[in-house]
């Protein structure tokens, strides 16, 4: 055996990719061409004082005493197969491994091959501890990656400012990247994931607090390979209606229903689902429509429903115990030592790793012995769970009671209120809201009641977030803290409404997304407490961000019950989710129900002299009384807008009306050139208040223009501006509907394949999201002409998310 360096090691793994088709391809000639490469690699190893540690066919890993030389060593390989057709890619990654007998051994080893796999043919890839040695210089930060197998993330590097694809670690899931490492819990995952592979569904049981959903999430990325359409994460936590199961499941997996998952061969991961346990027959009904279909459930109970399978999560072990509260414990304090009183802690908690974590946050201020000490004289007399409830689960309560009592008055009263949020929150909504600080939120931070997650933001974990709500129930402050919950949040929406049309739209959809989890909060309370007034003007001044994004079915869901209290609200709230409701009849193309509500909306809007939402109404009535053969009436409205737009000094609102007038005329076959011309004027009013949505649906008209003209290149500069606006506000309708145009254009450069393909794309995306498909007598046309010459298609829609059917888009209109 070579001598292999020993201590600090990095090692380079290499394999050339698409080997087999390139074997087919060269037949006879490939043996040589692989002798070569094979005399290259060894050479470069060579060279840069590495050693070759294995080989397996066309893969090499090799491990060299200085990460500069492996490196360097990297960029001989590639450099030198640049102009040949071997395409290598290479990962790179730093570590003290164990050097045995038998060559080396531990998780370095594994991690820097699961590095090079992700990667692609001629990229060479770096971890984050070989990063650190060689210094930044060349290296290209491509974020933070998880990788199969590793239970904490990566961050990697590419050598070189080259553009590859996106590299292939877990995306074809949405799993979250967990904050820590996963510690413990080995044969836990082991069980499991054989649980998993036998079975179609298995529920995680146990105790808030036990790390369900830590252990749930390392299954399902250790398994993700199993599944060929990936693991999805579908968090159930805010989810506070059985209602909505269904609608929610389909918005993490990216489906318009339940019965679009039939032929899914797919792991779903189902978190917090034991407050919707009354639902739980769906899932069954869901497994037995998608044969392929695999669910993971965490719940702190079982199902009981026909084929569940359920694992109980116990606490910890007494050693998993201590590592667990020592790898927490020097978090906060980084002397603490193992010790008995440590190992008694451990004992006292009964091994859950939520109060071990809460107790390990305290030996900031207490040594393990005090600890220990004030544990033995308070637990006691606090366990105040239900008489039949688990031990443990008791334990955990006393274990957060103790917490709780060990806060001053302010900062209980803090946690009280704070615990109303749902997801995470703002320091400005805590002041408002729960009329807490940052000092507060800095001392709940520091006792590890409330985590910061960033851009000045805090999350309350669910577990404290329900004790936090019993406490408040007993406070008797319910009513009023979630009244300044929905008055917030309220305020916040009207805030955005105007934005969402103006130059920072981009900002305002980003906060409207991050509170959407509290936004769901104050709409069920106002709907549970019967406040029609609030609920219709919370639902119906945040239509577009609903509309926009295809949340169509949860819009659905919220005018339901908002109308079904509204009879006594005000015109102005009645009027807005009017207008809101609409909006979801002409995404489901149900023209003839829209234009009831607009014509009732605009109504309102007159009696109350609402202008620009009068507007609003009155455009849409413009097509639709054009969809309905009665263009009298659309001359009217239009009239009609065009006079309030030009009254109130609404250059948005005029330029719309011209785009919507020059858009009808190119249904009805009108001048191409005067459309056109019409189309910049529109454009040139809407760049000057610098709205995207705006821009984008003005550029989008002029491409089909363009395509009528038989100007395909003109149309792809149109196109490529308008998807790369709609993408930056996240404005899926738009995106969806832009994909047609993309297509015609690719149609019109010859582009056959790519043509068909995305027109499959927006007639599923359209079936995703409830869009109405796109439906014009000329494009219809390209269509059946596109689908025609490309025959029968592998794949397909099916594989196209909209990002990846934006970026197919954007690829056939680029120069």
């Amino acid at each position: 055996m070579p001598e292999f360096p020993a201590g600090t090691v990095t090692f380079l793994f290499t394999d050339v990719e698409g080997s087999t088709k390139l074997l087919q391809e060269l037949g006879d000639a490939y043996g040589g061409l692989l002798e070569d490469h094979r005399a290259l690699v060894r050479d470069a190893f060579s060279h840069h004082n590495g050693v070759e540690v294995d080989t397996q066919g066309d893969a090499f890993f090799g491990a060299f005493p200085r990460a500069k030389d492996a490196l360097a060593a990297a960029a001989d390989v590639r450099e030198a197969l640049a102009t040949g057709p071997v395409r290598v890619r290479m990962g790179l990654h730093t570590g003290e491994p164990l050097l045995t007998s038998q060559g080396y051994v531990g998780i370095d080893v594994h991690r820097a091959a699961r590095i090079a796999a992700v990667g692609h043919g001629g990229q060479i890839l770096v971890s984050q501890s070989t990063r650190d040695l060689v210094g930044g210089d060349g290296l290209r930060d491509l974020g933070v990656h998880r990788l199969k197998d590793l239970t904490a993330p990566e961050r990697i590097y590419q050598l070189g400012d080259y553009d590859f694809p996106p590299l292939k670690s877990l995306s074809r899931s949405n799993l979250p990247v967990a904050a820590t490492p996963l510690i413990g819990r080995l044969s836990e995952l082991s069980e499991l994931k054989e649980m998993v592979r036998g079975a179609r569904l298995v529920t995680i049981t146990g105790a808030g607090g036990s790390g369900k959903t830590r252990l749930a999430m390392q299954v399902a990325a250790e398994l993700v390979d199993d599944f060929r359409d990936g693991a999805f994460f579908v968090p159930l936590a805010p989810v506070q209606d059985a209602a909505l199961l269904g609608p929610t499941i389909a918005e993490h997996t990216a489906v318009r229903t339940l019965d679009d998952l039939g032929g899914a061969e797919a792991l779903i991961l189902l978190d917090n689902f034991e407050h919707l346990l009354a639902a739980a027959d769906e899932l069954v009904l869901l497994l037995a429509r998608a044969p392929q279909l695999k669910l993971l459930v965490t719940s702190r109970a079982r199902l009981r429903v026909t084929g569940e399978r359920e694992f109980v999560l116990e606490p910890f072990g007494e050693a998993d115990a201590v590592k667990f509260f020592l790898e927490r414990a020097r978090a906060a304090r980084r002397e603490v030592r193992f010790e008995p009183a440590v190992a008694d802690i451990c004992r006292r908690l009964d091994g859950l790793p939520l109060a071990l974590e809460l107790a390990a946050s305290r030996v900031k201020v207490l040594d393990p012995l005090i600890l220990l000490e004030r544990l033995g004289n308070i637990l006691p007399m606090l366990t105040g769970g239900p008489r039949d409830a688990p031990e443990r689960q008791q334990t955990l309560r006393a274990t957060l009671e103790w917490s709780y009592a060990l806060l001053d008055a302010r900062l209980q009263q803090a946690l009280r209120r704070l615990a109303v949020f749902r997801g995470t929150f703002s320091l400005e909504a805590a002041e408002r809201v729960g009329g807490a600080d940052l000092d507060d939120l800095a001392g709940l931070v520091d006792w590890n009641l409330l985590k910061p997650v960033g851009d000045g933001r805090f999350l309350m974990l669910e577990t404290i977030r329900e004790y936090g709500l019993e406490l408040l129930d007993a406070s008797g402050e319910t009513a009023a803290v979630r009244d300044r919950h929905l008055d917030f949040f309220l305020g916040l929406a009207k805030e955005a409404e105007p934005r969402l049309t103006g130059p920072d739209q981009r900002e305002w959809y980003g906060r409207l997304r991050t509170e959407q989890d509290n936004i769901r909060e104050a709409l069920g309370y106002a709907c549970d407490a019967r406040d029609g007034e609030r609920a219709l003007m919370l639902a119906g001044t945040i239509w577009r961000f609903w509309w926009n994004r295809g949340d169509t079915h949860e819009a659905d869901y919220w005018y339901a019950r908002a109308f079904a209290i509204g009879e006594r609200a005000s015109v102005t709230a009645r009027a807005r989710a009017i207008v809101g409701m609409a909006h979801v009849d002409e995404s489901r193309a149900d023209l003839a129900s829209a234009r009831r509500r607009f014509e009732e909306a605009a109504g309102l809007f007159r009696s109350i002299g609402e202008t620009r939402w009068l507007i609003v109404s009155l455009i849409h009535l413009v097509g639709l009384s054009r969809d309905f053969d009665d263009p009298d009436r659309a001359e009217q409205l239009t009239q009609e807008a065009r006079e309030l737009a030009e009254q109130t000094g609404d250059v948005r609102a005029a330029s719309l009306i011209t785009l919507n007038q020059a858009r009808l005329c190119l249904d009805g076959d009108g001048d191409l050139d005067e459309i056109k011309t019409s189309c910049e004027e529109a454009l040139e009013g809407l760049r000057s208040i610098a709205d995207p949505y705006g821009v984008a649906s003005a550029l989008e008209l002029l491409g089909h223009v363009a395509l009528r003209r038989g100007h395909a290149d003109e149309a792809c500069a149109y196109v490529r501006e308008s998807i790369h606006l709609s993408r930056s506000i996240d404005d899926r309708q738009s995106l969806a509907s832009t994909l047609v145009l993309a297509a015609a254009a690719a149609f019109a450069r010859s582009e056959v394949d790519v043509s068909a393909r995305l027109w499959d794309a927006h007639e599923a995306l359209c079936d995703v999201y409830g869009f109405a498909p796109a439906v014009e007598p000329w494009l219809d046309e390209v269509r059946e002409a596109a689908q025609k010459a490309a025959g029968p298609r592998a794949g397909g829609a099916a594989e196209l998310d909209l990002d990846g059917a934006t970026e197919l888009a954007l690829a056939a209109v680029s120069v």
